[in-house]
């Protein structure tokens, strides 16, 4: 498994804009092979922003590279980093990638 993670710096005061623009977009994510699920987490606060990360696990880094390369994630990040949606953010986001090398469940799913 393969986890992608960007880190959003989002300015105090827009975070319900900025979790607006996640919740009304078109992702694509699940129209390419290998895609497990997609979380938006909302961190802590600092003086002047919300620390966000999106969180997208893979089947496999061959599977996320394959997202990166696709019309699909053309098409999902097209309005990324727009006027709109970087006037929320105080810098460009941070992107993370991990190989996953143990996975742990519990006995309960969420539901």
């Amino acid at each position: 498994m393969f986890i992608a993670m960007n880190r959003f710096k989002v300015k105090r005061g827009s975070e319900h804009a900025f979790e607006q623009v996640w919740a009304n977009r078109e992702s694509y994510l699940d129209r390419l092979p290998g895609f497990v699920s997609f979380h938006l987490l909302k961190g802590p606060e600092a003086g002047d922003h919300t620390l966000y990360s999106s969180h997208t696990v893979w089947q496999s880094k061959a599977d996320f590279d394959g997202w990166t390369r696709s019309e699909e994630f053309r098409a999902a990040h097209a309005r990324a980093g727009s006027e709109a949606s970087g006037a929320l953010y105080l810098e460009h986001p941070a992107f993370e990638g991990f190989e996953v090398r143990q996975t742990l469940l519990g006995k309960h799913k969420a539901a």
